[in-house]
């Protein structure tokens, strides 16, 4: 077999192994009806391709730091997810990111000078394995149409995920990022629960842009994506709202961060 990705797996990941038609050949794929993973991860990676339907359910930020990324926030506090109950199940209607629909798939380099990508999974997945009953993943040595649909699921995530880095870039470019802030006032407090620790489009710069820089993100498509991100803000109180009453609020300091997850 060949050998794993390196190190520093992305969120999720417990370890990266490439499908194989010889290693593989009985594996087959079983349905799950809950991810268990979430139960505890705050914020999900989040594309471009995402922001308009994602801003409906829950707030986009940006991480902090030089090398942002969006972030799709299911809650304020590490360790908190208002969307998934105890089993990993949906408490209710939500927006499931891309990222989270990949796993335990994903496209990844075997060695570090080669630039082809192979489809990879995560082999401590309940989803997959040599069971009896499920879809196969190959038929005669070959990849069965299941498979070859998820392979095109990710090389569309990858592209979705190039361009969210230059969107990203090109923000970053035009010096419309700052530190964010989020002060929410309630009665089991005498101060506001402050929640910094992330970054957020700058609406003051963003009305000053002229000549080129109005033209580039008016004709790239950027301003609906700006314009999703600011939005999806007025919802971080509703998350509050959510961790507090299902008794996971913040009970003692007042003020926090919004951590960022690891490596995406």
């Amino acid at each position: 077999m060949a050998s794993a990705p390196a190190n520093n797996l992305p969120i999720f990941y417990n370890d990266l192994i490439p499908l194989s038609s010889q290693d593989h050949a009985d594996y087959k794929t079983q349905s799950v009806d809950s991810a268990p993973f979430l139960i505890s991860q705050h914020a999900v990676p989040l594309t471009v391709d995402e922001f308009v339907t994602a801003q409906r359910f829950t707030p986009i930020i940006f991480s902090a730091g030089n090398d942002s990324v969006p972030l799709s926030l299911m809650g304020l506090n590490e360790g908190v997810n208002v969307f998934v109950n105890e089993e990993g199940k949906l408490n209710g209607p939500a927006y499931v990111p891309a990222y989270v629909r990949r796993y335990p798939w994903m496209l990844a380099k075997l060695r570090p000078d080669v630039d082809e990508l192979s489809l990879c999974f995560d082999p401590t997945s309940p989803a997959l394995g040599a069971f009896e009953e499920g879809q196969p993943l190959f038929e005669d040595g070959k990849p069965t149409e299941l498979t070859q649909g998820v392979l095109k699921f990710c090389e569309d995530f990858e592209q979705a995920a190039a361009r969210t880095g230059q969107f990203v870039r090109d923000l970053q470019e035009m010096d419309l990022l700052m530190d964010g802030e989020v002060s929410i006032q309630t009665p089991i407090a005498d101060q506001p629960f402050v929640y910094r620790g992330f970054r957020m489009v700058n609406e003051e710069k963003l009305r000053d842009l002229r000549g080129d820089q109005l033209r580039k993100i008016n004709q790239s498509g950027m301003l609906p994506l700006i314009h999703a991100h600011l939005f999806s803000l007025q919802l971080m109180r509703e998350i509050f709202e959510a961790q507090v009453s299902q008794g996971k609020g913040p009970i003692a300091v007042p003020a926090a961060p919004i951590p960022a997850p690891a490596d995406a």
